[in-house]
């Protein structure tokens, strides 16, 4: 049974919160710049915004207090580096800028070596952003191809030079990260600390290995796709086909599956907290991850400002302990083994974050 909605009416600060191991504060909520441009199969279909629209979402985000930004040198081409660049003209100083870089790009020279291929990508990301350093560099994926020590020298070379105030990853397999900090410790380089996840209701991978990793190593995560790639928007319906503007029309074939019984299981739980708490289905789904361990900002994309002004809406109030437990119950799904054999024991179950020092 849903319980009567309860609404308290107030206006809050957007919170802040220390990412990782970093002396960095920063919000709760991020701004995602993926559908700046529009270019290209992937992002392309998330939809697009130009110059003036970009500059308008910009604008709601500083008034908000969304003063972190993330974009990559891969959307759109370039493309969403340099929109963003223009939309912070001059008022540079009130945000935080995180880009990746690292993923091929038509930019690079075949026949460079690893950090002078990074050097390059670094240096154009700042060209296109309007600035001369980025408060958080992060390499967009994991590359098997570049040795550990070289990616570190290299990225440390970054932060010494005042390129990059801080780094990190994303999308890393667990033992690569663990590799990369035990390295990093023994020569005294800059941490990585941040990762960059898939992280939502009906994606919980993120929970079996690099969630204890991150509480164990003080290594924040910054949630990309908090709504299940536009599945958890409130519009699907069980039975039901496709809403005509569903980004899923393109993007499914890029977005892990889920079975049905699972999603409509958490899109049920989710329109009845909705209900409970006065507050829309995306907003139950963000405030559930906000709560969850390690979570320090969740990365927000909007193709509008109707949609980004409603997520905008998750921040600032807690979901209680029982509608987090249905949410829980609603969206567990037992991980691969062997964390299979640890978390059906009880006392496995709960991942329990250390006190901060």
């Amino acid at each position: 049974m849903c319980a009567p909605a309860v609404t308290d009416g107030s206006i809050h600060t957007m919170e802040q919160r220390r990412l990782g191991s970093s002396d960095l504060d920063v919000p709760v909520l991020a701004f995602g710049t993926g559908t700046f441009g529009g270019a290209g199969p992937l992002f392309g279909a998330w939809g697009q915004s130009n110059e003036v629209e970009a500059r308008r979402l910009v604008d709601i985000c500083l008034e908000a207090g969304v003063t972190l930004f993330d974009t990559a040198d891969a959307y759109s081409g370039g493309a969403a580096e340099q929109i963003l660049g223009s939309a912070l003209k001059g008022r540079r100083h009130k945000a935080l800028i995180a880009t990746k870089i690292g993923l091929p790009n038509a930019d690079d020279d075949p026949n460079a070596a690893p950090a002078q291929r990074l050097t390059a990508a670094l240096e154009r990301s700042l060209q296109r952003l309007g600035t001369d350093h980025v408060d958080l560099l992060q390499l967009h994926a994991f590359d098997a191809r570049i040795p550990p020590e070289i990616l570190l020298d290299t990225l440390d070379a970054f932060v010494k030079a005042g390129k990059a105030r801080h780094i990190g990853v994303s999308n890393y397999p667990s033992w690569r990260l663990m590799q990369s900090l035990a390295i990093t410790d023994q020569g005294n380089h800059s941490r990585f600390c941040s990762h960059q996840v898939y992280y939502s209701l009906i994606g919980r991978g993120y929970e079996a290995e690099l969630m204890p990793l991150g509480i164990d190593q003080q290594v924040g995560a910054l949630a990309w796709s908090p709504l299940g790639w536009g599945r958890l928007t409130g519009k699907l319906k069980r039975g039901a086909p496709l809403p005509a503007g569903s980004r899923l029309h393109k993007t499914s074939e890029f977005a892990p599956p889920v079975p049905d019984e699972l999603l409509f299981g958490v899109i049920d739980a989710l329109h009845c907290i909705a209900e409970e708490t006065g507050r829309t289905v995306p907003q139950v789904a963000i405030n559930w991850l906000l709560q969850r361990p390690t979570v320090t900002s969740v990365i927000l994309g909007a193709r509008n400002e109707a949609q980004l002004r409603d997520n905008l809406g998750a921040a600032g109030w807690t979901l209680s302990h029982e509608q987090m437990r249905r949410l829980d119950d609603a969206s567990q799904v037992l991980p691969d083994y062997p964390h299979t054999l640890y978390w059906q024991q009880g006392p496995f179950r709960q991942l329990n974050p250390p006190p901060v020092p």
